[in-house]
């Protein structure tokens, strides 16, 4: 939820013209990474759970594409900027493994 405020305060950086593209899409990504742990976690199966923790974490490789075009373009705040790829990095790797954990758990 912290990387969702991150992009919530980095989005107010970017050009009105990617309001319907760009913004929306990192909104939905960014909300997607925490929303589908929290789902996942009410599943009764670890299976189930570990299939929420794969959408999770394709959204925050989908989130990370979208910073890094940010970047590219130089859109918003450069330091923000680098401190949400930082954080998103991080989360792929830690959803990554909680998943493995949960998968191979006997």
């Amino acid at each position: 939820m912290d990387l969702t405020d991150m992009i919530f305060e980095l989005n107010k950086g970017l050009p009105s013209s990617e309001r319907f593209n760009l913004i929306d899409q990192m909104y939905r990504c960014s909300c997607s990474i925490a929303s589908n742990i929290a789902e996942g976690s009410g599943k009764r199966t670890k299976k189930h759970f570990a299939e929420f923790l794969s959408i999770s974490i394709s959204s925050a490789f989908e989130l990370e594409t979208q910073l890094l075009i940010c970047k590219r373009r130089k859109y918003g705040d450069e330091d923000l900027l680098d401190k949400s790829l930082k954080l998103v990095v991080e989360l792929q790797k830690m959803i990554f493994s909680f998943k493995w954990g949960i998968e191979n758990k006997n």
